[in-house]
């Protein structure tokens, strides 16, 4: 895990699920994949939004060329577990695609401009990802 994540996820804990500095303010929470490769299990911090009782990750990776490792491991094991401030839930995750993309993507860049910059910065599409029970 990166020292940047790692601080992240201390903060997280620390005060309840609240983190400062450039994710002051930003729902953030904490997803737990398995390996695709390893099959061990790996912690990231990520923002999300809110679709009906669904949770909506993104898998943007700042806009880089390639998919995020967490995306890759939902693939081979969809099972993940999220913390939500000082809740955590074991959750199912979809990657969403077509129109239904379409609409959320637009949800989300409206509620979140950043995201649409992260798409401008790659050719490939950024995955919407839904986490439910």
């Amino acid at each position: 895990m990166s020292d940047w994540n790692k601080q992240i996820i201390e903060e997280f804990h620390a005060n309840g699920g609240k983190v400062g500095g450039p994710f002051e303010g930003v729902p953030l929470l904490l997803l737990t994949t398995t390996g695709a490769k390893s099959g061990k299990s790996h912690t990231t911090p990520l923002a999300y939004f809110i679709d009906g009782d669904r949770f909506l990750i993104v898998a943007s990776f700042a806009g880089a060329p390639k998919h995020p490792a967490w995306y890759h491991n939902i693939l081979t094991h969809p099972q993940v577990s999220i913390e939500l401030g000082v809740e955590s839930y074991n959750l199912t995750a979809t990657v969403i695609t077509g129109e239904e993309r379409e609409r959320l993507w637009s949800m989300i860049t409206t509620q979140n401009p950043v995201f649409a910059g992260y798409q401008t910065k790659t050719t490939r599409k950024i995955p919407v990802v839904a986490l439910q029970r």
